[in-house]
């Protein structure tokens, strides 16, 4: 008869007499320990263990297992080289009875793991659990703060009233509000200035507003002359 157990997160087929090397066991060599998690003993399939079965070993050392290197290179990363050894701790054990039942009630010490065991005694003796920090008291809320009062409306920036000497240079033929803007923007508000353009000042105007002899075909300065003297 056989029997499937479980130790370390490992899986083990067993039967009476075999030596197995199991993780690291809580257990001294010449202890008789017991294996609790019985996935699998005779013709009887746990679900997922078997209750009640139980499989006894007794320890015979405890021993490390050949060593593996781990190297490490990095690639394209000559300086970065790593080599480490290691030696698993394990556990040696003779399997001296396989249990289908009557397990549960068996005095045998339990096969408990040497890193489970450790932090069971640590628990166990612990450390005084840490107090609880104190909860912070809520700050005050801050009063609300008083509503200012809604600022007064600005009135709108009055346009800047038109100078007194602004002439209406829309009275020249073929000027209109689109080009007197323009030609207030140059700085051209009277008929006077426009009447007492050179033929330079005209060429640059044309180019400005990009008129291509306009001022000329319509007679600016004839006109302008005209209008000023009212």
């Amino acid at each position: 008869m056989f029997a499937v157990i479980k130790t370390g997160g490992k899986q083990y087929k067993v039967a009476s007499g075999d030596v197995v090397r199991v993780e690291k066991l809580d257990a001294d060599a010449g202890e008789t320990i017991q294996f609790n998690d019985i996935l699998m003993i005779g013709d009887k399939i746990g679900a997922p263990m078997v209750d009640g079965a139980a499989v006894q070993a007794e320890v015979i050392d405890q021993i490390k297992g050949e060593k593996v290197i781990n190297f490490v290179r990095r690639r394209r990363k000559h300086s970065s080289k790593r080599t480490k050894g290691h030696r698993q701790q394990l556990t040696l054990v003779k399997i001296t009875e396989l249990m289908e039942k009557g397990g549960d009630k068996s005095g045998v010490k339990a096969a408990v793991g040497a890193a489970i065991a450790s932090a069971l005694a640590h628990n166990a003796g612990g450390a005084a659990p840490k107090k609880a920090a104190p909860a912070k008291k809520a700050a005050p809320k801050a009063a609300p703060k008083a509503e200012k009062p809604a600022a007064e409306k600005k009135a709108p920036a009055k346009k800047a009233a038109a100078k007194s000497d602004a002439d209406d240079l829309t009275q020249i033929s073929g000027v209109g509000p689109v080009i007197v803007k323009k030609l207030h923007d140059l700085g051209v508000t009277t008929f006077a200035q426009i009447a007492a353009w050179t033929p330079e000042d005209v060429a640059a105007m044309d180019d400005k507003l990009n008129f291509k002899g306009r001022i000329d075909r319509d007679e600016w300065l004839k006109q302008a002359a005209e209008l000023a003297k009212g």
